[in-house]
């Protein structure tokens, strides 16, 4: 087994924290900073400059510079809501160019086994932003897993007695796909949310 100094055994470990990297990539990019070190310097910069300056966003808690962020202060209808888990997912969403109204970053999804319950989430503000009385349609963007759909679950719950709309995201069979390759679980979600045409 190599033995490395301790400052690239240590920048080996913390290139491992990032999620998808494993010794093989983190041996790699290590190499590839020492090659470049002027590349290596303004990554330590940008990664300095990043987490001193990016927040959370107060109102929406997407990640921001400016607080409240521009998706909250700009010019979108405030009578739609829609509540992802994490700020990628406002991302995503934002991407597609397809909604207009505002976000809801609950910063996590339930999960009583891993100690992820109500109060761990923005579930607490997301009430508080419902009840000034402008949002008339939630929609809940969670993810399709088993944390996402309870959370889901558990939020439409929450909300339908405010006499809020509450929608979900659509799923199914993704396009392109070929129906022979997809798994059993999307095809019954499928079927069960087919539309009349």
């Amino acid at each position: 087994m190599i033995r490395f100094s301790r400052s690239l055994t240590r920048l080996l470990v913390e290139l491992q924290k990032l999620p998808g990297v494993g010794e093989k990539t983190a041996l790699r990019l290590a190499f590839h900073l020492l090659k470049s070190p002027d590349s290596a310097g303004a990554l330590a910069d940008s990664l300095r400059e990043v987490t001193s300056r990016v927040r959370f966003c107060s109102t929406c808690f997407g990640i921001t510079e400016d607080d409240p962020c521009r998706l909250c202060t700009g010019p979108r209808e405030e009578t739609s809501l829609c509540v992802v888990e994490e700020p990628q997912d406002l991302l995503a969403v934002e991407r597609t160019g397809a909604f207009r109204g505002r976000y809801h970053v609950l910063q996590g999804a339930l999960s009583p086994l891993n100690g992820i319950t109500p109060s761990r989430l923005r579930i607490a503000e997301l009430m508080t932003r419902l009840g000034e009385g402008t949002v008339q349609e939630v929609v809940l963007a969670t993810n399709f897993s088993v944390e996402g759909e309870a959370t889901a679950l558990y939020l439409a719950r929450l909300i339908k007695p405010l006499g809020i709309r509450v929608t979900r995201l659509a799923h199914g069979i993704p396009t392109g796909s070929d129906l022979e390759y997809v798994d059993a679980a999307t095809v019954q979600r499928a079927l069960e949310g087919r539309n009349e045409l």
